[in-house]
């Protein structure tokens, strides 16, 4: 069946189960209702993630982890299936992580913009910067850590911490919207708790984090390493090409990542029909969905 209208799921993050699923669960319903009320794919998937990268519940813009140095730094990324890309990565102060992201594919020639040059970028394209990512959660977790000062102690550290310190790794956003056929995928994040100052993921790196394609798009969510090496988006997607649908490109997408990688993580895809799926390998993940009427 075609889709009559903008169709937008949205992810909130694939990990533990959240302490608080309830008020989560509604800035996810609020964003898929913001983004579906959009009259683009790419302007759906902007205002959803907008939403969730100004909730302190998510691990994205507001709420951001915060790396070794303790300084909270946003990716974020964004395709179209007429393969436009934006992407920026490990930018200090800016919560608006994704409208950066597209004003890149707007308005530059360029794939991705990296560090305080991404600041000075979202800048001069008058989005906010020097805005305190930090909460005070995620400042007393890391006064707790007892994270060494000096850089090259920290590599060190980091080596022997990665991945098994608590925090909230995985509560990275997405969405993917379809209307008319169009398709936009975006994803955004703050990173991996306590990774190594400079560390860019999966998110920002297009075919990992995020993917589309005229058959359809994806965004994922968990161990970020681990996306990467499969480039779990496209492989999504790529299911969808070979004649999935939706809820079985997901699926099959994490078995194969499960068993390739053994970590954890989730997948929200959509076909260009405006058809959806969700498949996670982690203890949860919530989504939302919404169609115009």
């Amino acid at each position: 069946m075609e889709c009559l209208g903008m169709e937008i799921v949205v992810h909130g993050g694939a990990g533990s189960a959240p302490n608080e699923p309830s008020p989560r669960q509604a800035v996810l319903d609020e964003a898929a209702a913001v983004g579906c009320a959009e009259s683009t794919p790419l302007g759906a998937v902007e205002a959803a993630v907008s939403v969730l990268e100004s909730s302190p519940r998510f691990n994205a813009g507001t709420g951001s982890v915060l790396q070794s140095d303790g300084v909270a730094r946003t990716d974020a990324g964004v395709m179209t299936s007429d393969r436009e890309i934006g992407a920026v990565c490990n930018m200090p102060g800016v919560e608006a992580a994704l409208s950066v992201a597209r004003r890149v594919l707007e308005e530059t020639p360029h794939v991705m913009l990296a560090g305080v040059h991404a600041v000075d970028f979202a800048a001069d394209t008058g989005i906010s910067t020097d805005v305190d990512l930090r909460t005070e959660e995620m400042c007393k977790r890391y006064a707790a850590a007892s994270v060494p000062e000096s850089f090259d102690s920290q590599r060190a550290w980091v080596s022997d911490q990665f991945g098994t310190t608590e925090g909230r790794d995985h509560d990275t956003v997405g969405a993917v919207a379809v209307d008319e056929g169009r398709v936009a995928a975006a994803t955004s994040t703050g990173g991996r708790w306590l990774a190594l100052r400079g560390r860019v993921g999966d998110v920002p790196q297009v075919g990992a984090g995020y993917y589309a394609s005229p058959a359809g798009g994806a965004s994922t969510t968990g161990a970020g390493e681990d996306i990467a090496r499969v480039t779990l988006a496209r492989r999504a997607v790529g299911h969808l090409e070979d004649g999935h649908n939706a809820e079985a490109a997901a699926e099959t997408a994490i078995e194969e990542f499960e068993a390739i990688t053994g970590s954890t993580a989730g997948v929200i895809v959509a076909d260009a029909d405006g058809a959806t799926g969700t498949a996670f390998c982690s203890p949860a993940m919530q989504t939302a969905t919404a169609q115009a009427e």
